[in-house]
C-alpha cells in the first residue's frame, strides 16, 4: 500500500506509525483507517519489530477522531459507518506486541478511544484528553465506552461521555488513562526509552501476556459490532445531522428543538 495519510518508520526495533494529517488535527477519514490497519498489521507481522508506536503529526493533536468534513450521514470509507473502525480497533488489540500511544496534544473523540485501546500511553504535559460524541451527534458504543470503563472506572467513564469535558495530562494520569507524563520536549525520548525496555523482553512472553489481557474483555468486540449498527441508524436521524451541521457552521447544536 502507498501511504498518503500515514507515515511509517522503524527506530531501533520499534515501528512508529504516524497519522499525517496535521491540517485536520489528525482526524481520520476512510483512507486513514485503511492505512493504519495496513501499517499496524505490517508491523505486527515483522519479527524484527518489538513494539509499535502510534502517533500524530505536528504539535497540536494526536488524533481528534473522525473527520467531520468527510461525514455526511456516513463517513467516506467502507464499514458499517463508512469507517472500518472494528478492523482498526482489532488491529491494535490483535497485534501480538505492545502498542504505545504517543500523545503530544489533543486526543479527543476517536483519538481518545485509540489511547484507550493501546497497551500503553505516554503523554506530553501539553496533552489534552476527552470525549465529544454527544456534543457532535455521535458516540462510540463499543470499546470507547465499555473498555474505557475498565481503564478509568465506570463513574469516570460516564462523566467523560455525559459531560464531554476535557482533561489535562495530569488528570489523565490520575485516572489511569495514561502511564506516564513528561515535559513536551522529552516525549520522543521517553517513548523510545519504553520501546527499548520492551525490546529487551521475551517477545513470546509479551504476546502471551497481551492475549491473556485481551481475553478478559474479548466479549466487547461483540458489543462494539452491535453498537456500530446502532450508530449507523443514529446517523440517519435529524438529531445526529444537527450535530454535524452545527460543527460545520461553528455554532452550538440545538438537539432538543423539536421537543421544546
Amino acid at each position: 500500500m502507498q501511504y498518503e495519510d500515514v507515515l511509517y518508520e522503524v527506530r531501533a526495533g520499534a515501528a512508529w506509525i504516524t497519522i499525517n494529517r496535521p491540517d485536520k488535527m489528525n482526524a481520520f477519514r476512510g483512507r486513514t483507517c485503511d492505512e493504519l490497519i495496513h501499517a499496524i498489521q505490517r508491523a505486527a507481522s515483522d519479527r524484527a519489530i518489538g513494539a509499535i508506536v502510534l502517533a500524530g503529526a505536528g504539535e497540536k493533536a494526536f488524533c481528534t477522531g473522525g473527520d467531520q468534513s468527510a461525514h455526511a450521514g456516513q463517513y467516506d470509507g467502507r464499514g458499517t459507518i463508512g469507517l472500518p473502525m472494528e478492523e482498526l480497533h482489532a488491529a491494535i488489540r490483535d497485534a501480538a506486541k505492545p502498542v504505545i500511544a504517543r500523545v503530544q496534544g489533543y486526543a479527543i473523540g476517536g483519538g481518545n478511544v485509540l489511547c484507550t485501546l493501546c497497551d500503553l500511553t505516554i503523554a506530553s504535559e501539553k496533552a489534552i484528553f476527552g470525549q465529544v460524541g454527544p456534543k457532535m451527534g455521535s458516540v462510540d458504543p463499543g470499546y470507547g465506552t465499555a473498555l474505557l470503563a475498565r481503564v478509568v472506572g465506570e463513574k469516570k467513564a460516564r462523566e467523560m461521555w455525559y459531560l464531554c469535558r476535557r482533561y489535562s495530562a495530569a488528570e489523565a494520569l490520575a485516572m489511569g488513562l495514561v502511564n506516564a507524563v513528561v515535559p513536551h520536549e522529552q516525549l520522543d525520548a521517553e517513548v523510545q526509552k519504553w520501546c527499548d525496555e520492551i525490546m529487551e523482553k521475551s517477545p513470546t512472553a509479551l504476546a502471551i501476556a497481551k492475549r491473556s489481557f485481551n481475553m478478559d474483555t474479548a466479549h466487547q468486540a461483540g458489543i462494539a459490532g452491535m453498537g456500530l449498527y446502532a450508530l449507523k441508524l443514529y446517523y440517519d436521524t435529524e438529531e445526529s445531522r444537527e450535530g454535524v451541521k452545527a460543527f460545520q457552521e461553528k455554532r452550538k447544536p440545538d438537539f432538543r428543538r423539536k421537543v421544546k
